[in-house]
């Protein structure tokens, strides 16, 4: 992320206990953070590898 860009973060209509992520489309791929701390690292992602996450969580392949 280039310093400065602003980032529309989305996070689902499903949170409302507060422990959630947040979602926000790059320039190269997708990155993820922690609702609850803005500030903390956040993780990056491809494009390939966020439409195979996208696909397992259709598939419900991670179910418990």
């Amino acid at each position: 992320m280039k310093t400065g860009q602003q980032m529309e973060w989305r996070r689902s209509s499903y949170c409302g206990n507060g422990a959630c992520v947040e979602v926000a489309r790059s320039t190269d791929g997708f990155l993820v953070r922690d609702a609850k701390h803005p500030d903390s690292p956040v993780l990056t992602f491809t494009v390939d590898e966020w439409s195979a996450f996208v696909a397992g969580v259709k598939s419900d392949e991670f179910s418990v």
